[in-house]
């Protein structure tokens, strides 16, 4: 089978095709034959080094990266009775998606409805658990409260902002371009702030009347972390859930407390997707929304496999707008 591996830490360019044997799962596994694979910033973290400390996503060199996908049963482990060959499936958090094949624990295994496209599946199993989890459990917004998407036209921040809408909350969305701020508001943003052009903590407070917002959502790290912690109103949170502008290295406690004693968490997808129930209730929620036309999800473009530095390049120059999917065939 094919297998874009990294074995060392660097840019784009150290992803490589390998030729592997396909792998035989072992008890409580299953090996899903994958039909897609999603690109996402934790592979970039992954493949560059991010992680490379991180106890929660390993990162062991020579590595298979890419950490959701969507495709069939292809063979099961001893002990697994949930699944069987044809079923299906798509999961995310198992590392090892860029390839033909991939060994998967079967309670990470969701199964995928007739009516849903494994490009959809995909798109719904990292990004979509993640908008989830931010709005229904980290910071379970209520109707009549406000919300900063940061992002907004991105593959998770398109997510958000419709879960935000579904749940009756306002959205305030920060965006590149006048392009990316008809897509976010055509999806239900409230107003767009084009990051670029206008200081959005001083829109954000002026949209508000000065209160903030309840929540700020942040995925773009580096560059806009401070200014999002001074968006919040007093006791409000800020979510840092990415980096796509570089790491933050550190928040000063008296920062959170200057602007109005203020939360601050920087959670991991897998603490909000630790169980099987936990995953099957998320997976089931957005593939209801999706079939109830509820849930619009945009896939900007699919790649073969043998493209994924070309992808990891598209991404980190944030230049999607929409979900960015690997093809096996």
């Amino acid at each position: 089978m094919r297998a874009v591996q990294v074995a060392a830490f660097g840019g784009p360019e150290v992803l490589g095709v390998a030729e592997l044997s396909v792998p035989e799962p072992g008890p409580g596994e299953v090996l899903v034959h994958l039909a897609r694979s999603g690109i996402n910033f934790i592979d970039v973290y992954m493949r560059s080094g991010i992680y490379a400390r991180s106890h929660t996503y390993k990162t062991p060199l020579p590595m298979t990266i890419g950490m959701e996908g969507a495709g069939t049963v292809a063979a099961v482990g001893a002990g697994v009775t949930a699944w069987k060959p044809g079923d299906r499936v798509a999961y995310c958090l198992s590392r090892g998606s860029y390839a033909d094949y991939a060994i998967v624990v079967d309670w990470k295994l969701v199964a995928v409805p007739d009516d849903i496209s494994f490009d959809v599946a995909t798109a719904l199993m990292l990004q979509g658990s993640t908008a989830h989890y931010l709005t229904h459990s980290a910071f379970p917004l209520q109707p009549g409260q406000i919300c900063l998407v940061h992002a907004g036209a991105g593959g998770v921040g398109q997510i958000l902002i419709q879960l935000a809408k579904l749940r009756g909350a306002s959205v305030i969305a920060t965006v590149g371009s006048e392009d990316k701020a008809r897509i976010a508001s055509d999806l239900g943003a409230d107003h767009c702030i084009l990051y670029r052009n206008e200081d959005f903590r001083a829109r954000v407070n002026e949209i508000t009347g000065g209160k903030g917002v309840h929540v700020a959502y942040d995925s773009v790290g580096h560059d806009t972390i401070h200014a999002s912690i001074r968006s919040v109103r007093r006791r409000g949170l800020c979510i840092l859930f990415g980096a796509s502008s570089g790491v933050v290295p550190s928040i000063e406690p008296i920062e959170l407390a200057e602007a109005g004693s203020v939360f601050f968490t920087r959670p991991h997808l897998a603490d909000y997707m630790a169980s099987l129930e936990e995953i099957g209730e998320r997976a089931g929620q957005l593939f209801r929304a999706v079939q109830d036309k509820r849930l619009k999800v945009v896939i900007d473009n699919v790649l073969p496999l043998e493209r994924a530095g070309e992808a990891h390049k598209i991404i980190e120059a944030r230049a999607t707008r929409g979900k960015l999917l690997l093809a096996m065939s």
